[in-house]
């Protein structure tokens, strides 16, 4: 093994903190490029809806 313990292997050499923080900063970042577009298009669908019925009710 690398490293002599989990505290160790959380550190990593000193590095912890920025190691880490760029792994939940990347963790974030591929989150949201995945919910975003659905919450998007579900936006998009809703509003289409609604301009569908508010044509057929005025044809």
């Amino acid at each position: 093994m690398a490293f002599e313990s989990f505290a160790d292997f959380l550190d990593m050499g000193g590095h912890g903190l920025y190691v880490w923080l760029c792994y939940g900063l990347g963790l974030v970042t591929i989150l949201l490029s995945l919910v975003l577009p659905v919450q998007q298009g579900k936006s998009i669908k809703q509003d289409l809806r609604r301009r569908l019925r508010r044509e057929e009710g005025s044809a």
